[in-house]
Parts: C-alpha cells; structure tokens; sequence
C-alpha cells in the first residue's frame, strides 16, 4: 500500500511538470503592456527631458493670463504684456536668443495647477503664490520675483478700516486660490462671520463687487492695486492698511527636468544681479567691457557660471537684458513712476542693498 502511495505521488509530481513545461499557465498569462495600461503614458522625464522637447518645438509655452494690469495683460494692439509676460520672454531670450519664441497660454487661477501637472505649459508666470502643497502637488517653484501680501479693498464711503468692522460682510473671493483660505482663516481666527461670493473667472469677482453686490474684495495687494486702477471711480475704493499672508509669487515649471528648472532659476537671478551690477538695457553691449569682473562674468565676456551646464550660450545674459531689461527695468515698465500700468512703491521688492528682499544668488 505504501509503495502505491508513493507511486502515485511519484506520478503527480511528473504530471506537475509536464504541465509547466508545456505551458500550465496559460490561464494567467503575463498581461501586455497594452492591457496594464489603464492610464496614459506619463511624459518623459530626467535631466533635459522637458528642455529638449523645448528646443525641438522652437518656442516655450507659457502659462498666463490676460486682464490682470500690471502683471499680464493686452496691450491698446492685443499684445501680450507685463511683469509675468516679459519674465517669459525672458526665458525665451535666454534658451532660443529671441524673447518672441513664446506661445502664452491663458490659464484661470482653478487651471494653473493642473496645466503645470500635465505638461501643458513649460512655464506658469501668472502671480502664483508659492506654497508647500502646492509644491508638492503641482510642480517646482523657481525663485521669488514678487514678494506680495493679501489684503482688503472696501468702499471709501464705509468708513470701514480694520477686519473686526467687517463682521456678517459679503466678500467676493476667486476660486482655486489661497485666497479662499486666507480669507476663511483671517475671519475663523477672530471669531468674525462673513459670506464668500466665488466666482472662477477674476474679472467676474471685481465687477461684481465694484457694482455694490459684495462689501469687500480680497486679493493679494498688488493685484487689488491694478483692479483698482481700472475701475471707473478709483478713489472710491480703498486697499485696507492690512496684510493678513504672506504671498511670494513665483514661476513654476512641471516637474521632472532639473536642468529646465535650472535654467529658469538661472534666468530670475540673472534679471536680479543686472540690476545690483547696473547692467540695463541701454548699456548691455557697452557692460561687456566693464572692469568689473562680475559684470564681465554675467555677461559671459570672461569666465564661467554654469552656461554650459545649462546647455545655454556663454552669452545668454546679454540677449535676455537686450530683451526685456533687468529686474527693475521689467518692475518700472509696469509698475514706477511712470508705469503703463500703475504705480505700486516696490517695497520688498526693492533690492536688498535698498531694504528690500531682492536677493539673488552670484553668478559663479
């Protein structure tokens, strides 16, 4: 009896591998690529992934918008300008020597994230203030260009000048913006109640409260300046003297290419050092003979600073300040004196030899 057992154990172990040998599995056959793929590819990504694809298309895509003075806008021609729209052309300049290889692609405030996180823009520059989640979630923040702060605008004739007095307020917010949160946070913190009026599109929001439907707007600073200089009664409306965040607004680039991500690092702080060297757009050509070996470096005259690397020209600095200017050359443009859009004192944004926070890493 046991010789039969082992017999037929023996038997069983040989059927086992026979089968395995002519394809036992077949029931479980190793899925196909195409059957695992329940999701689109993701783009390629590594080192010069994004930059390549960049070059070979012959323009950079832009991230934008359109009806923010100051920032970006249309021009009396229907040009694109302003502060985000050169810092663009910038890149342009920098990567392909022409500042108009450059397609800009209107975003609201609900599409920045998601276009950065599918690709469909190499560059968002639309005032987005820099955050952790938003890092995390959304792509790579670059460097700080505008160092800003939300606040409230209320009608002059309300007398109203501190949050408190804003108690049981409508306000009219924008959607998919860290102004929602600020503003829910600045109201729950002080035990206030008000009610949000959220509309997506930012043109919405302003004209809905300029008609008296909300007692007050909230937006970052600088934005309720170049609102409220394109209103029908400006002096009607007044910017609260209150900062309730802190709002860095910084480019952003997808995520995946860190020599992309460099290079857009590398054109904010080459803006910044101009300024503090005195490099202008009037002057760049003669600065390539300066005696100061900091300017002759910048200016790819003598030395390096990581061009190469960058798969940039040794000179790249030159085309980008012929462009658009420096730091403070783009800020004035828009925003001085005598700026086409309005005047907005720099503030932080001055130079950190002048006070401010402007302050760029070395080119070297």
């Amino acid at each position: 009896m046991k010789k039969y057992r082992y017999g037929l154990f023996v038997l069983i172990i040989i059927f086992a591998i026979a089968l395995a040998a002519c394809g036992g599995d077949e029931e479980t056959p190793e899925a196909t690529p195409e059957e695992t793929a329940e999701e689109p590819m993701e783009q390629p990504t590594g080192r010069g992934a994004l930059f390549n694809t960049v070059k070979e298309r012959g323009k950079v895509l832009c991230g934008s918008r359109t009806d923010l003075a100051g920032f970006g806008y249309l021009d009396a021609d229907g040009k694109n300008v302003g502060f985000d729209i050169d810092f663009c052309r910038a890149v342009a300049a920098a990567v392909f020597g022409d500042a108009g290889a450059v397609e800009f692609i209107p975003l609201t405030a609900a599409e920045r994230g998601p276009a950065l996180q599918t690709g469909e823009v190499d560059i968002l520059s639309r005032n987005a203030t820099w955050t952790s989640s938003r890092d995390a979630q959304w792509g790579n923040f670059t460097a700080v260009t505008f160092y800003d702060g939300q606040g409230y605008m209320v009608p002059a004739a309300s007398g109203i000048t501190t949050i408190e007095e804003l108690d049981g307020a409508t306000v009219c917010v924008t959607s998919g913006t860290t102004t929602e949160l600020n503003l829910a946070d600045s109201f729950r913190q002080r035990g206030l109640d008000f009610t949000a009026t959220v509309f997506e599109d930012t043109e919405t929001v302003y004209s809905t409260y300029e008609s008296g439907a909300c007692d007050a707007t909230t937006s970052d600073k600088s934005q309720l300046a170049a609102v409220r200089s394109g209103f029908e009664d400006p002096d009607a409306h007044v910017i609260l003297d209150i900062t309730i965040s802190k709002e860095p607004l910084t480019p952003a680039v997808p995520s995946g290419d860190d020599q992309w991500f460099d290079i857009v690092k590398s054109v904010a702080w080459a803006l910044m050092n101009a300024e503090e060297l005195g490099v202008t757009q009037a002057n760049v050509d003669d600065m390539l003979n300066s005696d100061n070996i900091k300017v002759r470096r910048l200016l790819g005259a003598e030395g390096e600073f990581g061009q190469s690397d960058l798969g940039l020209d040794a000179d790249f600095v030159v085309n980008v300040i012929k462009a658009v200017g420096n730091y403070g050359e783009i800020y004035d443009r828009y925003m001085g004196p005598n700026g086409d859009a309005f005047t907005l004192p720099r503030g932080l944004n001055e130079l950190w030899t002048n006070g401010g926070l402007i302050y760029a890493p070395p080119m070297r």
